[in-house]
């Protein structure tokens, strides 16, 4: 019980930095140095989120919690799956094949097969939770096939797919703080509506970040020739 707590804590305790340099990458000018200074220790603070979350799955497992250890289990495989394209979108923004290559579709396939089996899982337990969150691997992978075609067109593309990969990464981000943080700031509120607060409000902030951004930043730019359109930056 020790070694939980101590684990639980480690993993609160990255998920403060994750959340606070999210919130903070945001606000700073987007491609400056500072910006890519504080992404990179966010992405640092996900691989400890990600990386102590795996043994409290394993743990939940040993206590006999079969259903929550495999949405946890789905939860830090989509999670790392935006870490991972949030990072290849930057390096690889001038190398759209190499991005989405083999190893993209392989990732992506794998979270729409889990998917798949969350929201099965879903339909079987009754759970609305486990069928819209499982719906996100099959979105996942309908949206990596457009964007794959809109990108032949699209000389910012990867700016396309590190934001959004990013907006993935900020509701896992803010699910962790609202679950715990909405349960021990209003102990009276109803266990079951905090809980729909907690995983539901994230998800469409998520989808109105998702349609300001695109109508910001991912419209193809209309540089007048191909050279130009190369030297395209990030909106400052």
């Amino acid at each position: 019980m020790e070694t939980y707590r101590y684990i639980v804590y480690l993993h609160i305790a990255f998920g403060v930095v994750a959340l606070t340099t999210f919130w903070t990458a945001a606000f700073l000018r987007k491609g400056s140095p500072r910006h890519r200074s504080v992404g990179k220790i966010y992405l640092l603070a996900m691989i400890g989120v990600l990386g102590s979350g795996v043994p409290l799955v394993v743990m939940m497992m040993g206590q006999g919690k079969p259903v929550t250890a495999l949405f946890l289990t789905f939860l830090l495989l989509i999670t790392g799956n935006a870490c991972w394209f949030a990072w290849r979108a930057v390096r690889f923004k001038t190398q759209r094949a190499r991005y989405f290559d083999a190893t993209f579709w392989s990732m992506a396939s794998i979270v729409l097969v889990a998917g798949l089996g969350i929201v099965s899982l879903g339909l079987q337990i009754d759970s609305i939770l486990l069928q819209v969150f499982g719906m996100l691997g099959v979105v996942g992978f309908i949206d990596a096939v457009m964007s794959q075609r809109r990108s032949v067109s699209n000389p910012r593309w990867w700016l396309k797919e590190h934001y959004s990969a990013m907006i993935g990464n900020g509701v896992a981000t803010h699910i962790a703080f609202f679950s715990v943080g909405l349960r021990n700031a209003f102990p009276g509120v109803d266990p079951g509506l905090a809980q729909s607060l907690a995983w539901f409000t994230p998800l469409l902030g998520a989808v109105v970040a998702g349609i300001w951004l695109s109508r910001r930043y991912g419209r193809p730019s209309t540089a007048p020739s191909g050279k130009a359109s190369l030297q395209v930056h990030p909106a400052r």
